[in-house]
């Protein structure tokens, strides 16, 4: 029962389909900087940095050594964006075809792509229909649909076109009531976050990465709890020391406004989120995302927090640097998301027995 992470970034999707129970046994992707903690996090799962226009489905069979149940995985989303200029001349667009044609080579029991909601535009969707076309007659495919993370219990509103495709040879087709039976209710901002102010510094250690334990006292919300270490430590939480004409305007700001200079939403206890954005690499000029603010100090969250409002545990790491950080988590499926996804797929499939994992 082996899955496939193509596009795998720093590994939100994997890390949905471990908490459902599955095996990642490969993951592929040409970003050495963006996919650089995934071999920390996924230790038994052998990553590949490999341009996926050029891969073939006989190369992975040959690197995984057994047939192949799933393949799973987000094409780059910014020739697609609707809050981009959705460049028809941006070569990462066909990467979306790729990944359909791989689907078509390793004929895996089922796939799931994650794109931005900008794929099913009037321009942008003869693009998304041709590339499914290369599968439609092998899966019963449902989608494009649009999940949103906050729906599954996220602490952030992040909502994602999905296309699944099941084997027509299965018992029976997915639907969308069998990935709604995991919806709850979703976190704020307080649960996910508030246990992480006056968190002590442990300093810089010889990975580069910022460490810090937890100290507040008392006891935290179930999904604080879910996804805190065991002993407390975490990485990632360097706060950015603004100016302090910047750290006044922001203090300023009332909690689910916005900063009307640099636009900055500022974030509310008992909200959620919005969707936290990647920004570019330095070959589309390294631009920064608009980053929220804390909903109680006069600065934008950090790596850490960000982390927490996306879903990731606070044994993820992501990279020392900051901006590389947000890179990762704006780019990422949310693993609460993902993790619906994937159990409702092993419950509908009957999957249950074949991976150890007595039916819910």
């Amino acid at each position: 029962m082996k899955l496939i992470d193509l596009f795998c970034g720093c590994g939100g999707f994997s890390l949905g389909a471990h908490n459902a129970g599955f095996d990642v046994a490969a993951a592929f992707d040409i970003d050495a900087t963006l996919t650089s903690s995934f071999p920390v996090n996924f230790p038994k799962t052998s990553l590949h940095l490999r341009d996926i226009g050029r891969l073939k489905g006989t190369q992975i069979t040959k690197l995984v050594g057994s047939p192949i149940t799933g393949v799973f995985g987000g094409p780059p989303c910014q020739g697609f964006s609707d809050i981009g200029r959705r460049d028809i001349r941006d070569p990462r667009r066909k990467l979306l075809s790729h990944f359909f044609r791989i689907v078509s080579e390793l004929e895996p029991t089922f796939f799931v792509m994650e794109n931005v909601r900008g794929l099913v535009s009037d321009e942008s969707r003869k693009v998304l229909d041709t590339a499914v076309e290369q599968v439609a007659d092998q899966y019963d495919i449902l989608g494009p649909v649009i999940l949103d993370a906050a729906d599954f219990g996220a602490a952030t509103r992040r909502r994602r076109v999905f296309i699944i495709g099941t084997d027509k040879e299965a018992k029976s087709p997915l639907e969308l009531a069998d990935i709604r039976a995991f919806e709850r209710p979703a976190a704020t901002v307080k649960s996910a976050i508030a246990d992480l102010l006056e968190a002590e510094p442990l300093g810089i250690l010889e990975d580069e990465f910022d460490y810090w334990r937890i100290t507040k006292r008392g006891r935290p919300s179930e999904y604080a709890r879910l996804l805190r270490s065991d002993d407390g430590r975490f990485a990632g939480h360097r706060i950015v020391e603004h100016k302090a004409e910047v750290a006044r305007r922001f203090a300023s700001v009332v909690p689910g406004s916005t900063d009307p200079i640099g636009r900055h939403p500022r974030l509310t206890w008992d909200g959620q989120c919005p969707t936290l954005r990647a920004g570019t690499g330095a070959d589309k000029g390294s631009r920064q995302a608009v980053r929220p603010l804390h909903p109680e100090e006069p600065r934008v969250i950090t790596v850490r927090e960000a982390a927490r409002l996306q879903g990731f545990p606070d044994r993820h790491m992501f990279h020392p640097t900051i901006w590389h950080s947000f890179r990762m988590i704006g780019n990422s499926v949310s693993p609460i998301v993902a993790e619906a996804v994937f159990l409702a797929i092993r419950k509908k499939l009957g999957l249950d027995a074949a991976i150890g994992i007595a039916a819910e």
